[in-house]
This record gives structure tokens, C-alpha cells and sequence, in this order.
């Protein structure tokens, strides 16, 4: 499962006479968890994949069955890197595990504790942008968290959730969170070692618009700073 965040009774686990198998976007034992595609990309990670395995009563801790790896590119998006590449590999490997269980072939691999991780569900708080973190880590944060939850930075005390952006260069005095350009392509924010091109938004109340459109509507004029609550 991907993006699901029940926890299935062990009864109705135990209840098919063939086992219950489960589909996990990450290569177990690393990133047990309901975010495991969004912290692999925030961590910075160039290696993902998926895990077919048997449940048990922990969460992702059950002996595996099989896996796919793919690489993360280095502009993945959490979107990207699930739809595009993640369940297309998933449905196949899916088929590929039901064919073992029903040959009687499926092995029962128990996961290795000692390299096993697991995070938290990302949600809001761990998605503030700090502006004066090495660009690349607020570019790999960005990533990390589109479409969901976004990545939260503030303009006037309001909450700005950053999605679709790219990495740039800066100028090596430009004050971290400062918006060094307004364009058509959005909005050049300042970060230690370069800068983000954000170039969708979701202003507080609004949906999600053309960091451009936001520019115009704000009136935001260079060196305007994002990151003050």
C-alpha cells in the first residue's frame, strides 16, 4: 500500500489459506512507514524501490517476498518518482508475487533489524523551509514533499506552501530567503550556496497558482524575504 495510513487487523491478515502479501514503496527494511517515498527524496537519496512482502503485527516488518529498485533522479518529485516509475513497477511485481504464491515458490526472506529505518507520516511541521540550509537541502525538501504536504515558507506571517521549482545559482551575497528575481517562471529565492526557482505556490486559503500570478497579486517586489512567521 502506498499513501495509506490503516493499520489492517492481524485476524484478517491471517484469514486468506494462501497468506496476505503487501505492496511497499521503499526497499525494506528502510523507510517502514506511511512516507517512505517522501523521505527517501528529502533525505536526498538516489536509490528507491518497491517491496512485495508477507504482514505481520509491525508496521513494514513482515519477511519479504521480492524487490524492484529504481534510481531517483535528481529532479524527482515525490509525484514523479510514484506514478512515473513506482506503481507501473509495482502492478507488474505485484502479478509477479501472486504467480509465486499460487506455484507454492514465494520465499519468506525475514528483514534485516539492522538496517532497518522507519519515519514518521510527513506532514506539515516537518516540511518548513529553512532558508539558510545548504540550497540542494531545500531543493531535496521541495521535492520531498509534492504534492503532499508542500513545502511551507511564510510571506507577511502567511503561510506559503512551495510545490514545482528548480535549482539555481545565486549570487554568493544574497540573503537567504531573500526573491532575487520576478518573472514569468516565478519566483528566484535566495538560499546558502544558490537559489529556488518556485514556481508554483499555494498561498494560505488559495489553491495552487502560477508562482507568477501569486507575484502580481502580492505585489511582491525584490527583496521582499520569505521565511518570517
Amino acid at each position: 500500500m502506498a499513501f495509506v495510513t490503516d493499520i489492517v487487523p492481524l485476524n484478517i491478515i491471517n484469514c486468506p489459506r494462501l497468506g496476505t502479501i503487501q505492496y511497499h514503496p521503499s526497499l525494506l527494511p528502510k523507510h517502514r512507514g506511511a512516507s517512505s517515498i517522501n523521505w527517501a527524496i528529502i533525505n536526498g537519496e538516489t536509490k528507491a524501490g518497491l517491496t512485495i512482502f508477507w504482514p505481520d503485527a509491525g508496521i513494514d516488518t513482515g519477511p519479504i517476498l521480492l524487490q524492484k529498485e529504481v534510481a531517483i533522479a535528481p529532479d524527482d518529485t515525490v509525484g514523479s518518482l510514484y506514478f512515473n516509475k513506482l506503481f507501473t513497477l509495482g502492478v507488474e511485481a505485484l502479478v509477479e508475487a501472486v504467480e509465486a504464491v499460487a506455484r507454492d515458490t514465494a520465499p519468506r526472506i525475514p528483514q534485516d533489524e539492522s538496517q532497518a529505518t522507519y519515519e514518521p507520516p510527513c506532514r506539515e511541521e516537518h516540511a518548513i523551509i529553512n532558508w539558510s540550509q545548504p540550497v540542494q537541502q531545500v531543493y531535496n525538501l521541495i521535492r520531498g514533499t509534492n504534492p503532499q504536504p508542500g513545502a511551507t515558507t511564510f510571506f507577511k506571517g502567511q503561510k506559503l506552501k512551495v510545490f514545482d521549482c528548480e535549482l539555481r545559482s545565486a549570487p554568493l551575497e544574497a540573503t537567504p530567503g531573500a526573491i532575487i528575481e520576478v518573472g514569468e517562471q516565478g519566483l528566484l529565492v535566495a538560499a546558502a550556496g544558490g537559489a529556488i526557482l518556485a514556481k508554483r505556490v499555494q498561498p494560505m486559503g488559495s489553491p495552487k497558482i502560477a508562482a507568477s500570478e501569486f507575484a502580481a497579486s502580492a505585489s511582491i517586489a525584490l527583496g521582499a524575504i520569505l521565511g518570517a512567521t
